[in-house]
């Protein structure tokens, strides 16, 4: 018959033309994407290394600005400083925001809804509008702007991300399983710890780390919130850009932009690691 004879017909010439040309323009136009995104840092990083001061001219590979930047007593408060408040912030927070997000999970699904919407406005609100909110209410109360104002306006934005990372495992765990330990005479508080949360390790992790990454980052709210008489890397850094770039301030930055590049790397690949059936 002459419909079986027919043969499927291989594509067109021109379709895999065309197929080739969309995928080679859509490289073009991711590289032109990263090249703006990360060339700047790669130029910081580079003048990181120059050995003279001036931008325009090559001097020569050195380290002597990074040594200028570990000799410098202000830095190393900063970096002290900073150090500080973002493992706390981001201890507290993952302690606070487990929990919150235990409770909000044993809800029923409206009051859980409005709490995990009430919970998304501080990553949608702009930082400066928060920075602001928070200065303004700690001058309500009276409470003297300083280290610890700016832990807790660190706390206040880091519990959203974390009650986001523990979420999901949550809803992964086997109520069954729960409920079998506490028919084998486990106490509720003891089939927890027992059963659930093993499972929530890997979301309790991603969760301070993303803390401790978004509070090592930030500047709008810590500049708002931090008083006179104390500085982190992000605000001395600012500070000092307005008086004249120095070399050590690239050497600085080159300095936090790994630090924070090689945390996300990890907060976006923990979770991926296939689990053990």
């Amino acid at each position: 018959m002459a419909e079986d004879a027919v043969l499927t017909q291989p594509p067109a010439r021109g379709t895999r033309l065309w197929s080739s040309v969309g995928k080679a323009l859509g490289s073009c136009y991711l590289s032109i994407v990263l090249l703006f995104l990360y060339l700047p840092i790669l130029t910081m990083i580079v003048l990181s290394f120059n050995e003279s001061k001036s931008r325009a001219r090559w001097g020569g590979f050195t380290l002597k600005w990074y040594v200028q930047l570990f000799s410098s007593e202000t830095i190393l408060r900063a970096f002290y400083n900073t150090m500080l408040i973002a493992l706390l912030s981001a201890l507290i927070a993952t302690l606070v925001g487990t929990a919150a997000a235990i409770g909000i999970h044993s809800m029923k699904r409206l009051p859980r809804n409005v709490c995990m919407a009430l919970t998304n406005i501080p990553m949608l609100d702009a930082d400066i509008v928060t920075g602001i909110s928070l200065m303004l209410a700690f001058v309500a109360f009276g409470i003297s702007l300083g280290f610890g104002t700016i832990l807790i306006s660190h706390v206040t934005f880091n519990i959203p991300y974390v009650i986001l990372s523990v979420m999901p495992k949550l809803k992964q765990t086997n109520r069954s399983a729960y409920e079998a330990a506490q028919d084998l005479g486990a106490t509720p508080g003891r089939a927890f710890f027992l059963v659930v949360l093993p499972d929530l390790i890997p979301g309790i992790l991603s969760g301070f780390l993303l803390a401790f990454t978004m509070s090592l980052d930030d500047f709008i709210i810590t500049h708002f919130t931090k008083g006179a008489g104390i500085d982190t890397l992000s605000t001395l850094i600012y500070s000092q850009v307005r008086r004249g770039i120095v070399p050590s301030m690239y050497a600085l930055s080159a300095i936090i932009f790994i630090a924070v590049l090689v945390l996300l790397l990890i907060t976006n690949f923990l979770p991926k690691k296939p689990q053990k059936l």
